[in-house]
């Protein structure tokens, strides 16, 4: 009940706004039952081109919370929506006139085309940090991969050089012993006396 009966008010509302906006309008059209139907065919339209930074107006806008004057909407329901003349503000082409040039509502239609301009604007900005950020972590995943390639690199050379060190002190006499048979090989051969052994008995 209470559902058919908000219903009826929208209802009444609508055809209320809409007997408002043809008296005020100057509206002339050859097909009545389209008044108000915006034709959306590239072959009505001229410049056409992107709409760019041109939605960035809707950052100025300031959504409300209002109810009609009784007038307009004696039920006085709860509405959602904009103030005309602050739309204007931020954008003349977002509102429409009537006759008289007095603002008279908003372009809620122009208003969507907008937000979805801002949507795919923001859409394609994160796109594009999703592609940065993949390449960032592409780029460091191959940095890692270089780095435990060096990483095992120089312990295969630090083993073969330990490995080396190792066979080269085993196959080579100690230092003393080196030091020593230099030193008797160079008194025989220049024919000095046999070393003497002392006894301190």
């Amino acid at each position: 009940m209470a559902a058919s009966r908000t219903s009826s008010v929208a209802a009444n509302c609508l055809d209320k706004h809409a007997t408002l906006f043809r008296n005020s309008l100057d509206m002339k059209t050859s097909v009545p039952s389209q008044l108000g139907v915006a034709t959306s065919s590239a072959r009505f339209k001229y410049e056409i081109k992107p709409m760019n930074k041109a939605s960035e107006a809707l950052f100025a806008l300031n959504p409300v919370t209002f109810r009609y004057k009784k007038e307009v909407d004696p039920e006085g329901v709860p509405q959602f929506g904009l103030v005309a003349e602050e739309v204007a503000k931020a954008n003349p082409d977002l509102v429409v006139r009537d006759k008289n040039g007095e603002i008279y509502t908003v372009r809620y239609d122009a208003v969507n085309a907008m937000l979805l301009n801002e949507f795919l604007r923001e859409h394609r900005k994160v796109q594009e940090h999703d592609a940065i950020i993949a390449q960032v972590k592409s780029n460091a995943a191959k940095q890692e991969a270089t780095i435990a390639r060096q990483q095992k690199q120089i312990e295969a050379l630090t083993s073969g050089l330990q490995k080396v060190s190792a066979q080269f002190a085993a196959a080579s006499p100690s230092d003393a012993g080196l030091e020593a048979g230099k030193f008797g090989t160079g008194r025989i051969r220049g024919g000095g006396p046999a070393p003497q052994r002392v006894n301190n008995d």
